[in-house]
């Protein structure tokens, strides 16, 4: 999939197994429905992250495990002032995210990244 922005912002996160209902239910229609209404915010991918990677690597087949959280969501955006601005601020506090979700995420990262080319056959 090619990405239609030149920025993305990625959120990682493990959650709480008592509560990972609750998250997926509340990022999918409160958290990534708010912040998509932010000016900038183009599109949100979530992904859940396999715990054991196999690749072949000089013909031989690697088996690697997973050090990411369980859980990523990537936002395309037209540029890092979006996470910044007050809409986003505001839409991150929106609904029961911050209350009875955020409380029980941890081994969090983010991270911004440049698209540098995007291609598809």
């Amino acid at each position: 999939m090619p990405y239609k922005t030149k920025y993305i912002f990625i959120a990682s996160m493990d959650v709480d197994p008592e509560k990972e209902d609750l998250f997926n239910e509340v990022y999918d229609t409160e958290h990534i429905p708010a912040l998509l209404q932010v000016e900038g915010c183009i599109s949100v991918t979530r992904l859940l992250n396999h715990p054991t990677v196999n690749m072949s690597i000089s013909g031989e087949i690697i088996h690697k495990k997973s050090n990411l959280p369980k859980y990523s969501a990537i936002y395309e955006i037209t540029s890092p002032e979006v996470v910044t601005s007050d809409a986003w601020a505001a839409a991150v506090e929106h609904g029961r995210w911050a209350p009875l979700v955020r409380p029980y995420t941890f081994n969090r990262t983010h991270s911004m990244q440049e698209v540098v080319v995007t291609s598809t056959p």
